[in-house]
């Protein structure tokens, strides 16, 4: 690094120096991308990873590191081995994203770029391509030009904001939230009953409902309970249903929930947060008929549409109703009010909790540009088929007399399987079992599962669970899976 700096010790790197640790670390990113097949489908967690932690921790300096990047990009190597890894083909647990690399680099751009898109007043431009993308996904789920959306950080903080827009919509600014019951399924999203707790909903009037065979809300139970409620004197206001829950993939009867909340006045939200992407393949839109319908709908695009973390989103049909319960004037921002503002994009901060957020748009944007739409449809519509060749390779080894139950098969792409319990079995013998049975798959190191607790005779029972979303999992990582299934039993 031969060229002086305008300030020695400064923050502003010289040309040479910025290519230089632009060099370095994307040498380091590449190759990690390069060995992503080769790599162990879960790295050291646990106790091993915390020792890992404790190696590469390193006090701030108040000079340059020593060793300058390369000791950088050393550390990082060594604290990434302390990890899962969901970039993987071989990662199968709870919901996988992937993590497009043009995503990566779309972000390397907008933090370089660093102009500021909360509101779109200060970069019309570029927040138009984000309002782009956002109207070409409320299309896709049938929602028309009075809708809008809002990009945020994930699908928590979209769940709150569709539960305040919600609660804003019924009870505005003066309501007795005392009163206000909200009612969700029985797999909801823990992020759920957190918004509402947030919103100011009371945690007693949270209504769980119950859930069929298939792990779907039941509506004659759901309206039992509205009835319930409304003569105790409670006001019911939202119902909450799932396009793929986390547990099993579970996608809740969408048409006769919208149905019963139209007829009952309620605000319907749909957790698609995983599953909400299938709607754009064919197969996938299928399974969500009756999406179209609800009042909002979260997506995660880091899971569905393979994005990396920290990509959630917000569709609201009444985009007006989005916006009255999030727009706050405030005199700092007159400047903004002073500009021509006809044709202006909508304006993200009115439409979600943040004013200060990155250029997230761009992450889905540039991918979509560089690859087509086609190409997220057809990678979709494989997630599927996966999901469906895993459930058929378990039945096969249940017809060979694996002493194996299917508790959940697809319905998006998740199944959920377990030891069937022996006759006379303890629960905790059972419940060890199948602990054993995980640990001996995730040993091998080439696909990593979960675990979770669904029902049986006697209560929740430890259960496993294979997710598949990743657009690098293809068939090969379903046959390795069915391989290391058959050798742990």
């Amino acid at each position: 690094m031969s060229d002086a700096r305008e300030e020695p010790g400064g923050l502003e790197l010289t040309p040479a120096e910025r290519r230089e640790l632009l060099d370095v670390l994307s040498s380091f990113a590449l190759a990690r991308l390069e060995h992503l097949a080769r790599e162990p489908a879960v790295g050291e967690v646990g106790a091993a990873g915390n020792r890992i932690a404790a190696e590469v921790s390193t006090p701030i300096p108040e000079a340059p590191l020593p060793g300058g990047p390369a000791r950088i990009v050393a550390l990082l190597a060594r604290a990434t081995e302390a990890s899962l890894n969901p970039a993987g083909p071989g990662y199968l647990a709870y919901v996988p994203g992937g993590g497009l690399y043009a995503s990566a680099v779309a972000d390397f751009v907008a933090g370089t770029l660093n102009r500021f898109t909360g509101q779109s007043s200060a970069a019309p431009a570029l927040s138009r391509l984000e309002a782009d993308v956002l109207a070409w996904l409320a299309a896709a789920f049938g929602y028309g030009p009075a809708a809008r959306g809002v990009f945020t950080s994930g699908g928590s903080l979209a769940n709150f904001a569709a539960i305040v827009a919600a609660r804003h919509a019924r009870f505005g600014d003066s309501g007795d939230l005392r009163r206000a019951i909200a009612y969700v399924g029985g797999q909801s999203h823990h992020s759920v009953t957190k918004a509402l707790r947030l919103a100011g909903v009371p945690s007693r009037n949270v209504r769980v409902i119950d859930v069929d065979d298939a792990f779907r809300m039941i509506p004659g139970a759901l309206a039992s309970r509205i009835a319930e409620d409304r003569a105790a004197g409670g006001e019911p206001f939202l119902v909450v249903a799932a396009a793929g829950t986390t547990n099993t993939g579970a996608v809740d009867p969408l048409p006769a929930l919208a149905e019963l909340s139209a007829r009952e006045r309620l605000w319907l939200h749909v957790d698609g947060a995983y599953g909400g992407a299938f709607v754009l393949c064919e197969e996938g839109r299928r399974a969500l008929v009756g999406i179209e319908r609800a009042d909002s709908i979260t997506l995660d695009p880091h899971k569905g549409l393979f994005l990396p973390y920290g990509t959630g989103c917000l569709l609201a049909r009444d985009g007006e109703a989005l916006r009255r319960a999030h727009h706050v004037g405030a005199d700092y921002l007159q400047d903004f009010d002073a500009l021509d503002r006809d044709g202006e994009p909508p304006n993200p901060a009115e439409y979600g909790p943040e004013l200060s957020r990155d250029f997230r748009g761009l992450r889905l944007w540039l991918p979509l540009m560089l690859h087509g739409a086609g190409a997220f449809r057809r990678a979709l519509a494989e997630k599927l088929a996966l999901a469906q060749q895993a459930c058929a390779g378990v039945e096969r080894l249940i017809a060979q007399g694996a002493p194996l139950e299917l508790v959940a098969r697809p319905q998006l792409s998740t199944i959920a399987f377990r030891l069937a319990r022996a006759p006379g079995e303890a629960a905790d013998a059972w419940r060890r079992r199948n602990e054993a049975l995980l640990a001996r798959i995730v040993a091998r190191r080439r696909v990593f599962l979960s675990s979770t607790l669904l029902r049986s005779a006697d209560g929740p029972a430890f259960t496993l669970r294979v997710c598949v979303l990743s657009f690098r999992t293809h068939a090969r990582a379903i046959e390795t899976f069915l391989e290391d299934l058959a050798a742990a039993l």
